[in-house]
């Protein structure tokens, strides 16, 4: 059976405000990106040629509406895009470090996102996806992570690949003990698994990457693909016993990180739609890491991550000057 649907994902869309430049006053200029982890997974997807469907909930506000253009124009299925009449879209402050990397604030208490209900899942994009991908954004209250158990549940029902990124925000949980809860209970789920190297260190309590990653296949062996990020240095990928790591393309011109592990993540499902799970050897692990690196490099070099997504052919010349 041909599913509708490659990849169908589940989560937050929202406005990432990006630092860009002072005013005449000296003050900082916040440039307005759509975002989201799991639609910028789409969104990356869609530029590599799938069909895609997102399900969640913005504000019936400015935000909202931007966000559901924009995701339109991206090619996204949006008949899972919910508006919540009382609670505003959820906005990110992203601070940009030296060097790339981010700090966010949120304003999100309550954010629209929050708000979906199990009752409102579109329960024909669960039951028609190659793929169902979600992240833990999704899981930090009690109604809005009912209905992504109840969501994975469906996919899993349906026979979908089950792709999970925990995507670790610690200032949106109440306590740590509780996002540490809900990224095993995803870990247990999954079949592909994106993760960085600082929630590998959050899981297992040491910064051996590689042995973290070994450490958390065997605690869940249901895993089939385990990719480990670790931003500049490189990713590493684990798959059918197999170990392999890949640097980073380290080419200059990095603005900030939005979206690098989400480009890096849809990549990855991309290769996973065309090559499969099973008896992956070495050279395959290694070309689909080399893909995934030159494409979250260049989404580093934009600001925001949905409208920034990168072409498949300037992926493609990153590997062949390099």
């Amino acid at each position: 059976m041909n599913q509708q649907f490659d990849v169908v994902a589940l989560g937050e869309l929202l406005i990432d405000f990006t630092q860009n430049g002072l005013s005449e006053q000296g003050n900082p200029l916040f440039e307005a990106n759509p975002g989201g982890a799991p639609c910028n997974v789409l969104a990356m997807l869609q530029k590599l040629g799938h069909r895609t469907a997102f399900i969640g909930k913005v504000g019936a506000d400015g935000f909202g509406a931007q966000l559901r253009q924009v995701a339109a124009e991206a090619g996204i299925d949006l008949r899972g895009l919910l508006e919540d009449r009382e609670v505003h879209t959820t906005l990110a402050i992203v601070h940009t470090k030296p060097g790339g990397d981010r700090d966010f604030s949120f304003y999100r208490n309550p954010g629209a996102d929050m708000m979906l209900r199990e009752q409102e899942l579109p329960m024909e994009l669960l039951g028609d996806c190659r793929i169902f991908h979600f992240g833990t954004l999704s899981m930090t209250h009690p109604e809005v992570k009912a209905a992504t158990k109840a969501a994975v549940a469906a996919a899993k029902a349906a026979g979908a690949l089950i792709s999970f990124d925990p995507n670790l925000r610690p200032p949106l949980w109440s306590s740590m003990e509780n996002a540490r809860e809900q990224i095993e209970w995803g870990l247990g789920q999954c079949d592909v698994l994106k993760i960085s190297d600082n929630e590998v260190e959050f899981l297992v309590g040491h910064q051996d990457y590689p042995a973290g990653a070994r450490e958390l296949l065997a605690r869940y062996p249901k895993i089939k693909l385990l990719n480990v990020t670790c931003g500049a240095s490189g990713s590493y990928s684990f798959c059918c016993g197999r170990q392999v790591f890949v640097p980073s393309f380290l080419l200059g011109g990095t603005i900030e990180t939005t979206g690098a592990g989400d480009t890096f993540c849809a990549s990855v499902l991309h290769n996973v739609l065309v090559n499969g799970l099973e008896d992956r050897n070495e050279e395959s692990l290694r070309q689909m890491l080399r893909f995934a690196n030159a494409a979250a490099y260049l989404v580093t070099t934009k600001k925001g991550a949905i409208r920034s997504m990168p072409e498949r052919s300037a992926v493609e010349q990153i590997l062949a000057n390099n």
